[in-house]
């Protein structure tokens, strides 16, 4: 079982970076220019690694390594993105991994890429690259080219290296124990879990009940063994089940209008932990978004716009805007779910005028995140 954390050392430890490895400072998923340039590093460390898995760190500065993390980043799409845009695409993986240096809400993000033997092109263009594309790594840098790939089998012994040499250990896994109940979270009645006598979750939240079911808020969840993330939410709600071979978390999505918020299950994802060392996550979709009257989202609509054209303008807010202002993010994502074609892309653009509140900002990341789980913009 490798420790992630132990690996991403490793990985920045041994080189910069190289034909199987790439360091991003951020991903943007959000517009066709960022999706095009993941993609594209994608293809070139799957073409380039047909005999073993290669990398990209998230969340680290290109010119000096400084590990400053970045936001905690849902995973259980991103394979249909892949899947949509390249032809023999690599199968990936998308963890998140804390940092004791790093807040509460920034990890790095670490993207396996599996190993894969058959040629990986682009079945359809996006921004600047045309369909039929094909990508190698030369070193450090991202090539296109147009005759047969060549296979390269040179980096494999040192890439087995690196991960043996990232083998979880005993005392790591106290260590991490430790450190999450003791530290990290002591003020938040912290638990864990042994499963299989091997696997230990943790987790720890601020419970709060409504109408007979009692949720956990400010949630993380960390498989310790590997020193992966399993969710964090400063906003979003979950309950928590298990019995002798499984962990569920269940997440709900609070949504409402004019103060009045309901909860809507969003996603059941289950961890299945097996006797032979290895365990399997489950995910299963459950939203439905809820219906408003058109006529009132439309007034609540042109309210939120007026709200950005005087934040656009610096005019100073009432009382009763700042706390309109508060419900933005998600008035929008409703508005959105409720068929205003508009709403989502005007979220985004609204990026930087709502970046100085930061639980407005926090709001606007956390209604892209749930956005972004439910599907992939990739037309």
């Amino acid at each position: 079982m490798i420790n992630k954390r132990l690996l991403i050392k490793n990985l920045l430890a041994h080189n910069d970076e190289s034909s199987f490895y790439d360091k991003k400072r951020q991903l943007n998923l959000h517009t066709r220019e960022g999706k095009a340039k993941f993609l594209k590093h994608i293809c070139a460390l799957s073409n380039s690694n047909p005999a073993n898995n290669s990398y990209i760190v998230v969340g680290v500065e290109d010119h000096d390594n400084e590990i400053v993390g970045d936001d905690f980043f849902d995973d259980s799409r991103i394979q249909n993105l892949v899947n949509a845009y390249l032809e023999n695409p690599p199968k990936i993986q998308y963890e998140n991994v804390p940092f004791p240096n790093l807040p509460k809400d920034k990890v790095i993000g670490l993207v396996t890429i599996k190993a894969k033997s058959k040629t990986s092109h682009f079945k359809k263009g996006i921004h600047t690259i045309p369909a039929n594309s094909v990508f190698i790594r030369r070193g450090s840098n991202t090539v296109p080219v147009e005759e047969e790939v060549e296979k390269n089998y040179q980096n494999t012994e040192t890439v087995i290296g690196i991960e043996n040499s990232s083998r979880n250990s005993i005392e790591y896994t106290l260590d991490g124990v430790i450190d999450f109940m003791n530290f990290r979270h002591k003020d938040m009645a912290p638990k864990y879990k042994v499963f299989k006598e091997l696997f230990v979750i943790c987790w720890a939240g601020v419970p709060k009940k409504s109408r007979e079911t009692t949720f956990l808020s400010r949630v993380d969840i960390e498989l310790i063994n590997e020193q992966i993330k399993l969710f964090y939410s400063a906003q979003d709600v979950v309950t928590i089940t298990f019995d002798e071979d499984s962990f569920t978390i269940m997440e709900y999505v609070p949504l409402g209008l004019n103060d009045k918020t309901s909860y809507y299950p969003l996603e059941k994802q289950t961890l299945h932990f097996h006797d032979n060392g290895y365990y399997k996550i489950d995910r299963e979709f459950l939203f439905q978004p809820p219906e408003f009257n058109k006529k009132m989202l439309f007034h609540i609509y042109n309210s939120n716009i007026s709200l950005l054209n005087k934040l656009q303008k610096g005019i100073a807010l009432s009382e009763r805007e700042h706390k309109d202002l508060e419900n933005l993010p998600s008035t929008f994502m409703i508005c959105h779910l409720n068929g205003f074609d508009d709403a989502k892309q005007k979220l985004i653009d609204a990026k930087l005028l709502l970046k100085p509140f930061t639980s407005v900002y926090l709001s606007f990341k956390e209604a892209l995140r749930i956005l972004r789980k439910m599907k992939y913009d990739v037309q």
